[in-house]
């Protein structure tokens, strides 16, 4: 039964946190779910992704505690520290390789391999502790689990690659056992558990008894509003329940974070003349507890009230009464000791993202799906502004559902796609791939510049063999083949170069927008049927992923490798 054992980890921007199931595979068990906060009088099903390490770069503490341990200390101590927050937008749409840096809060560099790396330590170790403490002792290992590590569907593949690398040098899993890891998208997951959820399993602020229809033909779109990306995916159900994408992820990096830093830059602006830059300086501990005091008034559609701290009155009082600072400002008030912001006002600060959602929600309603409902997901939907505005501007199209609990549907969906990765049929691809070969020289197709001979004739190279095209279906698991020969006769060995382009049609690989992503050598040491010799290259895709293994029939001589989308 051991394959049935999954520990699931939701590595969130804002907040992460991760869910278990040690029982059989057919019990219909909800995965247990780790509770957060206890040290802050909290209870959460996430903790705040922040990572503490000493001048040394040792690790310290992850989460609620990191967050406790780097704000109770004093200037100086806390300057020596590296501590980061919300790190992990540092993946999107950069640039990924192993030796990229990423900044703490005092501007000093680390490793991002190495700050991804100890935060997934952390959380295996602990995942790992809290099964033992409800196993009555029983000790288990990494080993006795199938993994699964979830990430925005908007992410490209040297992301998805990064925290593959990250895990498994955190010990997750090692380097032959990577198949008890799964890289499941965030959408998909949430989308895998909502589809089980009773109406009353969504919020009724808007409904009467709605809940996701099951009928094979049904129709939504899965939007995952986090912390740090809004991450929209198209699900279509299939006969028997599964599920196939219908358009390519997309989205944006809108999450609710968003609406933090319009608070802040909010607040930048009112205590304008150095006044702000000067507390955040002094008093970075006092700022982070306005902002969780702020990240708790967002969720409700009300006027809200932040306290003030007598050290940032003090640093105001330098150039005015912190009351003066306020007076000319349209929505906000201050009340003894707090400054009081309207509803109205607290709006004003979603703006951009709300716009983001929508636009993103339009184009893909105006194409040519017949969709019946919008769901919303994760932590960010917790927000009433939210909801109310997508519900609001989508009412006429669609139904839109959230479930209860928002930020939990991706930990728990996460479990059963562990268990049964096969409820995504299929997905559409990114990106065209390709591997590059050389063809027999045609002048009515070649361009002439592309032309070399040997002694075996007159080739056009680079050509770039088509394996897979942008935006076409691709089953889970599926395998193509192709049939390839070697160049010259006498060769002993051939080498594959493979290739990824956002273009949907390509003729050679040193075409603009073409980068390479991969290449290994086959070796095919038995020439005696020269050209004729044909060497199988199988393209699995995976669950998100997709290997390439090249094998020499002559004398079964193979060559793996895991496309690696990460330059060096």
């Amino acid at each position: 039964m051991g394959d049935s054992f999954i520990i699931a980890i939701d590595f969130g921007t804002a907040y992460s946190g991760y869910a278990f199931n040690i029982t059989p595979r057919d019990d219909e068990i909800d995965p247990y779910i780790k509770s957060w906060g206890e040290e802050v009088g909290l209870e959460n099903p996430k903790t705040p992704t922040c990572i503490l390490f000493d001048g040394q770069e040792e690790f310290i503490s992850f989460g609620y505690q990191a967050k406790e341990d780097y704000l109770s200390k004093t200037g100086q101590e806390a300057r020596e520290k590296y501590f980061f927050n919300c790190f992990k937008m540092a993946l999107y749409g950069k640039k990924l390789t192993r030796n990229l840096k990423i900044k703490a809060a005092n501007g000093k560099e680390m490793t991002a391999l190495k700050v991804f790396t100890e935060a997934l330590r952390f959380l295996k170790d602990d995942a790992l502790k809290t099964i033992a403490k409800n196993t009555e002792g029983k000790k288990f290992k990494a080993s006795d689990f199938t993994w699964v590590l979830t990430v925005p569907a908007i992410w490209d593949h040297s992301a998805k690659q990064f925290m593959r690398e990250a895990a498994t040098q955190a010990g997750l899993v090692t380097k032959g056992n990577s198949n008890k890891l799964i890289i499941a998208l965030e959408p998909e997951a949430a989308s895998v558990h909502c589809k089980k959820l009773p109406s009353d399993g969504f919020i009724a602020e808007n409904r009467g008894e709605d809940k996701l229809d099951q009928s094979p033909g049904t129709q939504y779109i899965v939007v995952d509003c986090g912390g740090g990306t809004i991450d929209i995916t198209v699900h279509e159900v299939l006969e028997g329940g599964a599920l196939k994408e219908l358009h390519k992820a997309s989205g944006n990096d809108l999450g609710g974070q968003n609406v933090d830093r319009k608070f802040k830059e909010f607040l930048s602006e009112i205590f304008c003349d150095g006044v702000w830059d000067e507390y955040e300086q002094s008093y970075p501990s006092e700022v982070e507890r306005m902002m969780n005091d702020f990240t708790v008034f967002k969720k409700k559609e009300k006027d809200i009230e932040v306290i003030c701290s007598l050290n940032l009155g003090r640093v105001a009082q330098k150039k005015q009464d912190i009351e003066k600072f306020l007076e000319k400002v349209q929505g906000v008030s201050y009340n003894e000791g707090s400054i009081r912001i309207t509803k109205q006002k607290l709006r004003s600060f979603f703006e951009e993202s709300l716009w983001g959602i929508t636009k993103s929600l339009r184009q893909i309603l105006c194409k040519d799906f017949k969709i019946e409902y919008i769901l919303l997901v994760g932590g960010f939907a917790e927000s009433e502004i939210l909801r109310r505005h997508i519900t609001d501007e989508f009412i006429d199209n669609c139904k839109v559902l959230c479930p209860f609990r928002p930020q939990e549907v991706i930990l728990k969906g996460a479990v059963e796609f562990g268990r049964r990765p096969h409820l995504v049929v299929s997905r559409k691809s990114g990106f065209t791939y390709g591997v590059a070969v050389n063809e027999e020289f045609d002048a009515s197709v070649h361009s002439p510049d592309k032309k070399f001979t040997t002694k075996e004739g007159t080739f056009c190279a680079d050509i770039f063999m088509n394996l897979v095209t942008a935006d076409e279906d691709v089953g889970w698991d599926e395998i193509r083949n192709h049939i390839l020969n070697p160049l010259e006769s006498d060769q002993t060995q051939v080498n594959f170069t493979f290739f990824q382009t956002k273009k949907k049609k390509v003729n050679y690989v040193d075409e603009g927008g073409v980068e390479e992503i991969g290449s290994f050598v086959v070796q095919s040491p038995d020439i005696t049927l020269g050209r004729k010799r044909e060497i199988k290259l199988e393209i699995k895709f995976g669950f998100t992923e997709m290997t390439a293994t090249g094998t020499d029939k002559e004398t079964g001589k193979k060559q793996t490798i895991e496309l690696d989308f990460m330059r060096m």
